[in-house]
């Protein structure tokens, strides 16, 4: 006689489920360094700038920096809860979304950024 199988509960552990967070983890990272290198870049944009439009300039870069920098510690967050959460079958779904949006947030981020300067 074959015993049947215990129905999953969602309880037992995922043999895979490190693979989405890391793949996030090797998107992420890189974009989000790349990200930060063109943001440290962006004031050399008005070098030759002067008066009214360097001013202008100045002042929105320094609210869109920690604007920035704050959506970075955002896709941190959202990066270790995709690592954070249990690794059981039950909770896949939970832990994918956080490592789709984590990439995700970068690019938002360096939009948001964009959109926060004025550029000359």
């Amino acid at each position: 006689m074959n015993p049947t199988p215990a129905p999953d509960s969602g309880a037992d552990r995922h043999p895979r489920a490190f693979v989405a967070p890391l793949v996030s983890t090797l998107l992420t990272l890189p974009m989000a360094a790349v990200a930060f290198f063109f943001v440290g870049l962006a004031p050399m944009a008005c070098d030759s700038c002067g008066g009214a439009v360097s001013d202008r300039f100045d002042d929105s870069y320094n609210l869109a920096f920690p604007v920035f920098g704050f959506g970075l510690v955002v896709v941190l967050v959202v990066l270790l809860s995709a690592w954070a959460l249990p690794w059981r079958r039950g909770n896949a779904a939970a832990r994918v979304w956080p490592a789709v949006i984590a990439p995700a947030a970068v690019v938002f981020d360096f939009i948001v950024f964009h959109g926060l300067v004025d550029w000359p």
